[in-house]
């Protein structure tokens, strides 16, 4: 009988794994077993750390944005017994009344690139809305009148 020789298609799949672990220590870069287990340990940790990332990074933009209006130390009051400081939350809820797509990740760029931008945003919003002052602005929202 003649020898048979072995294919290559195991061979080339174990490489494949050897690859993808060769920066590992150890075992974990020569055993065949170990690596298969260590490839599935890794995949699952960087498919977990994924969305883990984000969610540090939004942990972070938050933090960046409360530290610099804390920092201003701006008031601000619905009633006149009451003053509160000026924190995140309120800029975000000041944010989504006026309606302006701001988010965290812009608003902490501008936080730490430009503090001074950040205050007149938020100075901004804190100011109530008077329709009084100008109503030829509303009547052209109303019946669509064009500028003249």
């Amino acid at each position: 009988m003649t020898r048979i020789k072995r294919g290559y298609i195991a061979r080339r799949r174990r490489t494949k794994i050897r690859l993808f672990a060769s920066s590992f220590r150890g075992a974990h870069s020569r055993l065949t077993r170990t690596i298969t287990q260590q490839k599935i340990r890794a995949l699952v940790s960087a498919h977990r750390d994924r969305d883990r990332k984000k969610r540090d990074f939004r942990r972070l933009w938050i933090t960046r944005i409360n530290a610099v209006i804390r920092e201003r130390g701006v008031s601000y009051s619905y009633n006149i017994r009451e003053v509160l400081p000026y924190s995140y939350s309120r800029l975000i809820h000041d944010l989504y009344k006026r309606q302006l797509l701001l988010n965290r990740k812009i608003l902490a760029q501008i936080a730490i690139s430009n503090r001074n931008c950040l205050y007149m945003i938020s100075d901004e919003i804190i100011k109530p809305v008077d329709w009084t002052v100008s109503p030829k602005i509303i009547d052209r929202i109303i019946n669509g009148v064009p500028r003249s």
